[in-house]
């Protein structure tokens, strides 16, 4: 009975775990969920203008 008891709780714990859901985002975000300036992601993804990465801006 103590074995199953064990079993059991292992069991619980691991459909605990399992039913997490974890989120992620593909935007351009720094660490902390702030913007980054639209300049530096134009460093970051090597394109040729800021307008894209800019708030005002997106259509």
């Amino acid at each position: 009975m103590k074995s199953f008891k064990i079993y059991l709780s292992a069991a619980i714990f691991s459909l605990g775990l399992i039913s997490c859901e974890v989120r992620t985002t593909t935007s351009a975000r720094a660490v902390g969920g702030k913007s980054i300036p639209p300049g530096q992601a134009k460093k970051i993804y090597g394109t040729k203008s800021a307008r894209p990465f800019a708030p005002g801006q997106n259509k």
